[in-house]
């Protein structure tokens, strides 16, 4: 795990965007994972201005919710074209989100996985976190090896998306959500985390143990995941400075 922390929101988003944008350079067909919520908006306004080729791009998002349709406002299919895909020359077949209207449910998710099997897996997996740990839509306790299926949200979630629809009764109870371990298999995973509400969350998850009761902890496991944080994000990190200190003397071939 590389913990990559900068003074702000943007100096963070900046970076990712490059690494994102390097990724895309290399291999035009490349994978990726994407997320929702207010976190990636910037990002995604940053990979808007940077004008990369997304003609062979597939795309595969973290989830949905249960109930809403495509249409609704409020859902991820609205969330991702407006912020992200009607900016970009992304091929529509090759965009993939969750079905929060299907009507089998455990069909759906089962087909979804096996459409990121198809597709070669996610090359590059971007993921937001909730205050509870919880990235996608794996709340507390979810198994670490889970595999797309339906969750039901906490309630501290429901609080915390209330500011989207509104009210807490208006926000839907149940989600599609990659799981854990779906998340785990992508060959890149790359968090981002801004201000003081995430700190305790992100500490857990770097610091603490491995735990369902956080599941961005799991991310300790993986490979190759790099967190992007703000000062206030990092506020409670023990090993901040040294953090900080291996991002800046970094060799050159590392950098990015």
């Amino acid at each position: 795990m590389e913990i990559i922390i900068q003074p702000t929101p943007e100096a963070a988003t900046s970076i990712a965007a490059k690494l994102i944008a390097k990724l895309l350079r290399e291999k035009p067909n490349a994978v990726l994972g994407l997320a929702t919520g207010s976190t990636p908006v910037a990002l995604y306004r940053e990979l808007v201005a940077l004008k990369l080729d997304w003609s062979k791009v597939t795309t595969f998002n973290l989830d949905e919710y249960i109930g809403i349709s495509p249409q609704h406002p409020q859902s991820y299919h609205s969330f991702m074209w407006e912020n992200l895909f009607q900016h970009v020359n992304v091929a529509v077949k090759n965009v993939n989100i969750p079905d929060g209207m299907a009507k089998d449910v455990p069909a759906s998710c089962e087909l979804y996985e096996k459409k990121i099997k198809a597709a070669g897996g996610i090359d590059l997996q971007i993921l937001g976190i909730g205050t509870d740990g919880h990235i996608g839509f794996n709340e507390p306790t979810s198994s670490l090896v889970s595999r797309t299926r339906i969750k039901t949200l906490t309630q501290q979630t429901i609080r915390d998306n209330a500011r989207f629809f509104g009210s807490e009764e208006a926000v839907p109870h149940h989600v599609i959500t990659m799981g854990i371990g779906t998340i785990m298999e992508a060959r890149q995973n790359l968090l981002l985390a801004f201000g003081d509400k995430k700190a305790a969350a992100i500490a857990e998850a770097a610091e603490g143990p491995v735990t369902a009761m956080n599941p961005a902890s799991a991310l300790q496991f993986h490979a190759t995941a790099k967190f992007f944080l703000d000062a206030g994000a990092a506020s409670k990190l023990k090993k901040a400075d040294y953090y900080r200190w291996v991002y800046e003397n970094k060799p050159v071939w590392q950098q990015f």
